[in-house]
């Protein structure tokens, strides 16, 4: 009989975020790269509670991942299979940087990328000798396994795919650097191909943080990814992460629009060059704030919306200053307006400062992970009381996605593109984000 391996998406279901709304949940490509790599005589099945809460299924081996703000929630799943006997093995960004911590509620812990250790993880099981500690190392993404798209649930409106892994830019805050590595690393463009045309969704998220790379090499697979999908006719529309660097060239831009690119994130961060460098948003520091509303209409033109994040509560912040980030945000060029708390997660240095200063607010972990999930104030900034800050954040909030201030982007963003689909990718974006913060 085959063995049977289960891999579960864990969600914290009292702090949903996002995941409230059907049209900004994403399948765990992670887990299905890892189903991939699983030999074919085993059984596979995901349990993802995206879409419904976890209930037993047996078991010979159970994979589970998690970010931070659900960490506990995977805690949990798995202490009910390490009842019956059944090994379980955690990966994913929050188990790779509180090894010590997953140890304690799991059997085995897989640090960093799965490629280059999965396979030993499942012949260590069938042979009864599950070690405790599986550490991934970087490789070259060439020959990358597609993920088990057939395992994901049918009512995600997007399917992710990944064409890069790493970022150079290492910002204070995030934990990508740590978990993925700073070199930058592509796929092959025809594999990436190769893996589209498999894919019947129409709607693609291009996972990666910044899709066009850094540096002439890497804007020339992006390119050739973008022309090739429109030669190959696959007809997709997409939303994509980059860096400001994707407004440079407009070739790539025009490219990206024909193959079907209809929004891009851009982690703005701030409107201000002093709160770029205290998070160290080099790029953005270099090319100086006032290069938004330049980048904002190139991209516009080639006629992709554009979603600009933004963060509040950095130390220099203060309450005048966050009023003056929201008013910046409602009358910029930007289409979709995204804010959130500065959030230490660990394994960046952002964590490390704020633990060795004291200022983190809640630290009964694992227990107080649940916190940070980006939409709560977990530190003490320099600037103002957290409890200034939350209020402040609320105030925004309902300044930012009143209904008309969402229309009149939303016209703005179909008269800027001249593209439809834009202006609803956008528009559905800012209802979203709205969402999230009246219901805090």
């Amino acid at each position: 009989m085959a063995r049977k391996l289960v891999l579960v998406n864990p969600v914290n279901s009292a702090r949903t975020g996002l995941t409230v709304n059907k049209s900004s949940r994403f399948p765990p490509i992670g887990l299905g790269i890892v189903a991939a790599l699983t030999p074919a005589h085993w059984d596979v099945t995901l349990l993802d509670e995206n879409w419904a809460p976890f209930v037993y299924q047996d078991a010979d081996l159970v994979g589970i991942t998690a970010f931070t703000a659900s960490a506990n929630r995977a805690y949990e799943i798995a202490a009910a299979y390490q009842k019956q006997g059944v090994p379980v093995v955690m990966g994913g960004i929050h188990a790779s940087t509180c090894i010590e911590e997953a140890l304690r509620f799991v059997d085995a812990v897989v640090v960093g990328e799965a490629e280059t250790v999965w396979p030993q993880v499942v012949a260590d099981v069938e042979a009864g000798r599950l070690q405790r500690i599986y550490r991934g190392v970087w490789t070259d993404l060439a020959g990358a396994p597609h993920p088990r798209r057939d395992l994901f649930h049918p009512g995600y409106m997007f399917t992710s795919v990944q064409t890069s892994r790493g970022c150079p830019m290492d910002c204070e805050f995030c934990s990508v650097t740590a978990f993925n590595g700073q070199r930058y690393r592509r796929r092959p463009p025809e594999e990436v191909l190769s893996e589209l045309e498999t894919i019947p969704q129409k709607m693609l998220f291009f996972v990666d943080d910044n899709i066009i790379g850094y540096g002439k090499e890497s804007r020339e697979q992006a390119l050739a990814i973008f022309r090739r999908m429109v030669e190959r006719r696959l007809d997709k529309c997409w939303f994509c992460q980059a860096s400001l660097n994707f407004a440079d060239d407009e070739e790539v831009l025009r490219w990206a629009a024909r193959a079907g690119c209809k929004m891009v994130f851009l982690g703005l961060e701030a409107e201000e060059a002093d709160a770029l460098a205290e998070v160290n948003k080099r790029l953005n520091l270099q090319r100086g704030v006032e290069s938004y509303e330049q980048a904002f209409r190139r991209i516009h033109r080639a006629g992709i919306a554009v979603l600009g994040a933004f963060i509040f509560g950095m130390d220099g912040d203060t309450p005048e200053k966050l009023r003056h980030r929201a008013a910046y945000m409602v009358r910029s060029g930007i289409d979709v307006m995204q804010k959130t708390f500065l959030t230490p997660l660990p394994g960046t240095r952002l964590f490390a400062q704020l633990q060795d200063e004291e200022r983190l607010l809640y630290t009964d972990f694992p227990r107080d992970w649940e916190r940070y999930d980006m939409g709560e104030a977990v530190h003490r900034p320099q600037g103002m009381t957290p409890e200034v800050l939350t209020q402040v954040m609320g105030e925004s909030g309902q300044r930012m996605y009143a209904w008309p201030v969402l229309a009149r982007k939303a016209l703005r963003t179909l008269w800027e593109t001249r593209n439809p689909m834009a202006a609803m990718f956008a528009w559905q974006s800012n209802v979203n984000y709205r969402t999230v913060s009246t219901a805090r």
